[in-house]
C-alpha cells in the first residue's frame, strides 16, 4: 500500500495488475511550497471540475495532516434516484468506458445498463424490495453495488490513493430506506456526484513533503498513456438568483420550528431531532476566493472546495462522517455547541458551562447511542467501543463536545456497508432516526440537497474517508445558499437555538465578503480616548500594578508608575508636570501602611482626579470616614459577579460585570460624602464614587484575567479615560 510517511524524495513507478487492467502508478516528489500548491490548484478549481479536500485542524489520533486535490478528472460517476451515469470527461475517460461497460453489463443487480455513445454509460436500479433481515438492511440494490462494481475492477492493494472524490447528498437516504417523500426535487439536484481523478496532489504538511501522483490504465492493447490531462474551462460567473435572495426567512422562522417539534418529544415520537435553515446570500467573490478566507475565519478537519459543474461546494466541516481503514471504523459524532468567548478566560467559563450542561449532555449521549447502534449492525459484537467522551474541540467561532467511537467490521461487510449503515448521521437527522428523517421531511422548507450527506473519498483499496456535509455553501452564479441547524430535544429554548444557528454560520457568512470587509473588521480598534493624559499610577508594592499600567497604555495615555513616596514627591512638583489622573494601586496590608491618607491630601490640593483599585477604594474610603473590616473568608482569585446601582461613568453601557476579587479587607460603613456604585450579591462594597469630586475606586481588579468577560475591565479603564476632562476646574465630566 502506498503510504506517503514512508516515501523518500525520490521518482517512482509502480505497475500494478489486476486481472482486467494495467495501472501504472508515478510519484514524482514536488518542492513543498503548500501554500503554493493550493492557491494554483484553487485558481484552476474556479474553473475545471476537480476538487481539494484541506484538513488543517488537528485532535490527536484523530483527523489527517493530508491537503489532496486533482482537476481535470477523466470520469465522473452521478446518480438521482434509480439512475446513474458515468461520464468520460477526456479522451482518457473515453478509453476507460469500454472497460466499465463490459463489467456492468452483465451485473445481475442492474435492471438496465447502456453504453450509448463515447461518452457516457446510463443504468438503470431496480426498485428495491423490504428488507427482512435488518442486518441485511445494507446489501440491498443501491447506488453503492454500482460503485462496488468499480472497485472490483480498479481494486489493488499497493495503492492507497487511487479512488472516487466528491459529494454524496442527503437524499441517498431514500435508496436505503422506505420513507416517502413530500417535496419536489429539481433536475439538476444528483445524489451523488464523484469524480474519478488520475493526477492527484498530495501536501503532507506536518513533514513539510508533497507529491505528485500520475496514473496511467491499459488494457486489450489501449492505453491512457500520451493522452491528454484535459477537461472543460468553464468561467465562474456573477449573476445571483434575486428571487432566491428575496426568499430569506425572517427572524423568528427557527424558532418556530422548535416550537413545532415539542409535541413530538412529550408524546414519544421523537427523542431529539435537527431541523434547518436556509439562507441565500450574495457573493461577489470566486469560490477560490471563499475557500481561502474560510479556511483562515474557521479552520477545520474537513475543509474542501468540490466544483461540480455549474455548482460548487465550499465548506469547513467540523465533523467525520465514517472512516474505515482496513476493518476498523470509526465516527465522531459532535453535538454540544458554546460561543467562544473573547479571551482565553471566557472560553474557559464556557466550556465550563457547556460540560456542566445536562441539556447538551443529553444530546450528545443520545447522539452517540444511536451511532453505536449503526454500528451494532455491520460490527463484531463486542467491538464497538467509545473511546474519547465529550472531549472539547475549538473552532473560530464556537466550542463542540465530541464523542470518538470505533468498531470493527465483520468479514461479510466493507467500508461501504460501514457507510450505508450510519445514513445519515444522528447529528444531522435525530432519534429515533427515521421519524427524524420524516419529520425533516415534512417541516423544512425544501430538500436538503449537499447538506447533511457526506464529502470525501472511497479508495479502490478498500478505504473510505469521509466527513459530514455540514457549514458549507453551495455557490451558483454568485449565490451562496447555507443550511445551518440544531439539535432539538425537549428542554430547548426555541429562541436559544435560533441563536446557535447564528453563531455557526458566522464564520460562513464573512467568508463570502470581500477580503477588505473581513480585514476592516480585524483592524477595527477602540478609540484613543486617553491619547494626550498623563496619568500617575502609585504602586504599593502589588503583584499587578503593572498589568493595570498596561491596561491605561491601551486607552493611548501615557503612565508613569511610582512607588509611594516618590510618587508623592512628583504630585507636590505638579506646577512641573501635568497630572491628569492619579491611580491608587492595590497593595497589600492596610492603607495606613503606604500613608495613602498624605497621597489623597496632595491630590486634593493640586485638584487632581483619583481612581482607586482595592487599597485603593479601601484608603479613599478610610480618609472620608468610613471603616475597613475583614471578610469572613478571603477573597482571593475569586470570580464574582457584581450589580451595578449607579452606572455613570465607569459603567457606562453595561448591564452587568463579571469581576476578579483579591481582598480580605472591605469598606463596611461607607461615608456620606461617598456613593455607592456597585455590590455583590451578599452587599460587600465593589465601587463607589464622590458625590462631589472627581474621585473613583473599585475593591475588585479590574486588570485581573478573571474582570476579561466581554472585556469589561477594558472598557472600564476607557469609560474613566473617556470621561476625563483637561479643563483646569472640571476634572471628570
Amino acid at each position: 500500500m502506498i503510504n506517503l510517511s514512508e516515501l523518500d524524495n525520490e521518482q517512482s513507478t509502480i505497475t500494478m495488475h489486476n486481472p482486467l487492467l494495467r495501472i501504472e502508478r508515478q510519484t514524482h516528489p514536488i518542492d513543498f511550497q503548500a501554500e503554493n500548491i493550493a492557491e494554483d490548484l484553487l485558481y484552476d478549481l474556479d474553473h475545471y471540475k476537480g476538487a481539494l479536500f484541506s484538513s488543517n485542524f488537528e485532535y490527536t489520533g484523530r483527523y489527517t495532516r493530508w491537503d489532496v486535490g486533482f482537476i481535470k478528472p477523466p470520469l465522473e460517476v452521478k446518480s438521482q434516484g434509480s439512475h446513474f451515469f458515468i461520464e468520460a470527461l477526456n479522451k482518457r475517460g473515453q478509453l476507460l468506458l469500454p472497460l466499465i461497460y463490459e463489467h456492468l453489463k452483465n451485473a445481475s443487480f442492474l435492471e438496465t445498463v447502456s453504453h450509448n455513445d463515447d461518452h457516457t454509460i446510463i443504468g438503470k436500479l431496480p426498485k428495491s424490495q423490504q428488507v427482512k433481515d435488518e442486518e441485511a438492511r445494507t446489501k440491498q440494490t443501491t447506488i453503492f453495488d454500482v460503485l462496488r462494481r468499480l472497485q472490483s475492477l480498479f481494486y489493488n492493494s499497493e495503492d492507497s490513493f487511487l479512488g472516487l472524490y466528491g459529494a454524496f447528498g442527503f437524499d441517498l437516504i431514500f435508496q436505503f430506506e422506505h420513507i416517502e417523500k413530500q417535496k419536489p426535487r429539481t433536475s439538476e439536484q444528483n445524489d451523488i456526484h464523484l469524480f474519478l481523478p488520475d493526477e492527484l496532489y498530495i501536501v503532507d504538511r506536518k513533514k513539510g513533503i508533497a507529491y505528485q501522483i500520475r496514473y496511467e490504465f491499459s488494457y486489450d492493447g489501449l492505453t491512457t498513456k500520451g493522452l491528454p490531462r484535459e477537461g472543460s474551462y468553464t468561467e465562474y460567473k456573477h449573476n445571483p438568483d434575486q428571487a432566491l435572495l428575496n426568499a430569506n426567512k425572517p427572524r423568528g422562522y427557527y424558532a418556530d420550528l422548535v416550537k413545532k417539534a415539542k409535541p413530538y418529544f412529550y408524546r414519544g415520537d421523537l427523542f431529539e431531532v435537527v431541523p434547518t435553515r436556509v439562507l441565500y446570500k450574495a457573493s461577489p467573490l470566486a469560490p477560490s476566493e471563499v475557500f481561502n478566507q474560510l479556511k483562515e475565519l474557521n479552520p477545520s478537519p474537513y475543509g474542501f472546495l468540490i466544483h461540480l459543474g455549474s455548482d460548487f461546494l465550499v465548506g469547513s466541516s467540523p465533523e467525520m462522517y465514517v472512516r474505515v481503514e482496513g476493518n476498523r471504523v470509526e465516527t465522531c459524532p459532535i453535538s454540544g455547541t458554546i460561543k467562544r468567548g473573547e479571551n482565553a478566560i471566557e472560553d474557559a467559563e464556557n466550556i465550563k458551562a457547556l460540560l456542566n450542561s445536562m441539556k447538551e449532555e443529553a444530546e450528545l449521549t443520545m447522539c452517540t447511542d444511536v451511532d453505536r447502534n449503526d454500528k451494532s449492525r455491520v460490527c463484531i459484537p463486542g467491538s464497538v467501543k467509545v473511546i474519547g467522551r465529550r472531549q472539547i474541540e475549538a473552532y473560530s467561532h464556537l466550542f463542540h463536545t465530541v464523542d470518538h467511537i470505533e468498531g470493527e467490521l465483520r468479514p461479510e461487510f466493507d467500508a461501504f456497508d460501514a457507510f450505508m449503515t450510519h445514513m445519515w448521521a444522528v447529528t444531522v437527522t435525530g432519534a429515533p432516526k427515521l421519524d427524524a428523517i420524516r419529520w425533516i421531511e415534512k417541516y423544512e422548507e425544501s430538500p436538503r440537497g449537499w447538506y447533511g450527506g457526506a464529502i470525501g473519498w472511497f479508495t479502490f483499496d478498500g478505504g473510505l474517508n469521509t466527513g459530514l456535509t455540514l457549514r458549507t455553501a453551495r455557490l451558483n452564479s454568485g449565490l451562496a445558499e447555507i443550511r445551518v441547524g440544531a439539535t432539538l430535544l425537549h428542554a430547548s429554548e426555541p429562541e436559544s437555538e435560533e441563536l446557535e444557528t447564528d453563531v455557526k454560520v458566522a464564520a460562513l457568512e464573512k467568508a463570502l465578503e470581500p477580503k477588505k470587509v473581513i480585514e476592516n473588521i480585524k483592524e477595527r480598534q477602540p478609540a484613543q480616548v486617553g491619547k494626550g493624559k498623563n496619568i500617575l499610577l502609585v504602586d504599593h508594592e502589588d503583584s499587578f500594578v503593572h498589568t493595570l499600567a498596561n491596561y491605561f497604555k491601551q486607552t493611548g495615555a501615557k503612565v508613569t508608575t511610582c512607588r509611594a513616596d516618590v510618587a508623592r514627591e512628583l504630585i507636590r512638583q505638579k506646577q512641573e508636570s501635568v497630572i491628569d489622573l492619579v491611580v491608587l494601586s492595590p497593595g497589600p496590608g492596610r492603607p495606613e501602611r503606604f500613608d495613602i491618607n498624605t497621597t489623597i491630601d496632595l491630590c486634593l490640593q493640586k485638584e487632581i482626579p483619583i481612581f482607586g483599585v482595592c487599597l485603593g477604594l479601601q484608603g479613599i474610603a478610610e480618609y472620608f470616614g468610613g471603616e475597613l473590616k475583614t471578610l469572613a473568608t478571603p477573597c482571593h482569585g475569586m470570580l464574582s459577579d457584581i450589580t451595578l446601582l449607579n452606572k455613570e461613568p465607569l459603567f457606562k453601557e453595561m448591564e452587568g460585570m463579571k469581576v476578579g476579587r483579591y481582598h480580605s479587607l472591605y469598606v463596611d460603613a461607607l461615608p456620606k460624602a461617598l456613593v455607592r456604585m456597585a455590590e455583590t450579591h451578599d452587599h460587600i462594597l465593589m465601587a463607589a464614587k464622590h458625590q462631589k469630586l472627581p474621585i473613583y475606586g473599585v475593591q475588585f481588579h479590574p486588570e485581573s484575567i478573571l474582570s476579561t468577560f466581554e472585556n469589561s475591565g477594558l472598557q472600564l479603564i476607557n469609560n474613566l479615560m473617556d470621561a476625563l476632562k483637561r479643563d483646569d476646574k472640571v476634572y471628570l465630566a
